[in-house]
């Protein structure tokens, strides 16, 4: 999944004009692409804002556990609160709906969840599924924007250190992005990137705590912003690198992505992440419906409100037939 909005080294891709059409990713997450002979290996300039920037904010976090002992209890609910509509905005929003359209959300909900996405501030909707998509069709090769395969480090934290290697970047370029320029909530939600990030990611965290219960600003700041904040990318990055580095491969051994229980209770069901891989489209990101996945939750509460629609599912009889094809044996 990408990283936050300090991601250095974008694509220009601004309209449509900029995105020569190679046809969608595949179905399978783990498959094709080759990295372009000699890239390998490849030094990539270190984006030094970005690391003192990340330092910064995850000092101020360790700062924030400080705080928590005279901050009131309402206000660590509301941080709570506000990195559950965090993940939200990533999980159902920028992942689930536009990265890999696997059901379709009515005009409200993709208002709410393009809200939640700045709230999360990992890049805008566009450039998160526009990477994310390119994560799936070249997984683990230097067009993958936090290939795995250079270490815990890099995929969790430190390709965000660095300017993206060009294959990312060619590679982009390639994938049909027209559907997310079609729609006009991506659209606006990137043209007004800044003004709603800064808004939602730490505006409105730190003054309804204040204004409403008499919070000090200081706590609500740093507790509702940084804290939660923090939280929240760490927890997201883990899906690139945790989950595809430790765990069992059941739906298939011969890709890196694996199932890993604690990275799904963090990200709130994404760690199902050898099914993600094998079986993008299913909009549970699981095969085991609602259990431990609150995304899944949500998606099928909008769906019982009739917001949402056209949940996508792969089917009992195909995932054991791929269990029994390219699975490890394990449950």
């Amino acid at each position: 999944m990408p990283g936050p909005g300090a991601h250095a080294g974008r694509v220009p891709s601004g309209d449509a004009r900029e995105q020569p059409r190679a046809g969608p990713p595949g179905p399978q997450g783990g498959g094709g692409g080759q990295p372009r002979p000699g890239a390998r290996g490849r030094r990539q300039s270190i984006v030094w804002r970005n690391v003192v920037l990340m330092s910064l904010l995850h000092l101020g976090a360790l700062y924030s556990l400080a705080l928590i002992p005279e901050a009131q209890p309402l206000t660590l609910l509301w941080a709570y609160l506000c990195f559950l509509l965090t993940a939200l905005g990533v999980t159902a929003g920028a992942h689930r709906l536009w990265s890999h359209r696997s059901y379709k959300a009515k005009l409200p909900l993709r208002i709410f969840l393009a809200v939640a996405n700045s709230m999360a501030f990992q890049n805008d909707i566009f450039e998160w599924s526009r990477d994310h998509r390119v994560h799936h069709k070249y997984s683990e090769t230097d067009a993958d924007p936090h290939n795995a395969r250079r270490g815990f480090f890099f995929s969790h934290i430190g390709w965000l250190f660095v300017r993206k290697h060009r294959d990312v970047i060619e590679k982009g370029r390639q994938l049909d992005v027209t559907d997310l320029l079609a729609d006009p909530v991506v659209r606006f939600q990137r043209k007004y990137y800044k003004v709603s990030v800064v808004l939602m990611c730490f505006v409105v965290p730190t003054l309804v705590p204040w204004y409403t219960w008499g919070e000090s600003l200081w706590n609500s700041y740093f507790l509702a912003s940084i804290l939660r904040y923090t939280i929240s990318l760490n927890v997201t990055w883990l899906v690139n690198s945790a989950a595809h580095m430790y765990g069992n491969r059941p739906y298939d051994r011969h890709i890196s992505p694996r199932q890993n229980p604690l990275v799904t209770l963090g990200a709130i069901g994404e760690g199902f992440h050898n099914y993600h891989h094998t079986f993008p489209f299913d909009y549970s990101a699981s095969e085991f419906g609602l259990n431990f996945n609150p995304t899944t939750w949500f998606i099928d509460f909008m769906c019982w409100l009739g917001l949402a629609t056209d949940r996508k599912r792969a089917t009992k009889t195909m995932i054991e037939a791929r269990k029994a094809r390219t699975g490890d044996g394990s449950a």
